[in-house]
């Protein structure tokens, strides 16, 4: 379980209030400079989130993760 003030627990409570969330704005929410590896680490603890490709420029796609709230817990 993460703690709410671990980079997993502010990134986990950032999802549940329903909002998605960017490597920049992991970085600006809790200084992650790995969200890729937080989301790996929250699934582990069994969390449904799932990614999606955005563009965020002309030719510049970076993931965006949400947790699925349909099978949330």
């Amino acid at each position: 379980m993460s703690s709410p003030t671990s980079q997993c627990g502010k990134i986990l409570d950032h999802l549940r209030a329903g909002k998605t969330i960017t490597p920049l704005e992991a970085l600006e929410l809790c200084g992650s400079l790995r969200l890729g590896a937080r989301i790996f680490d929250l699934k582990a603890d069994g969390h449904p989130i799932e990614k999606e490709l955005v563009e965020v420029a002309p030719g510049v796609r970076v993931a965006q993760y949400s947790l699925n709230q349909s099978e949330a817990a």
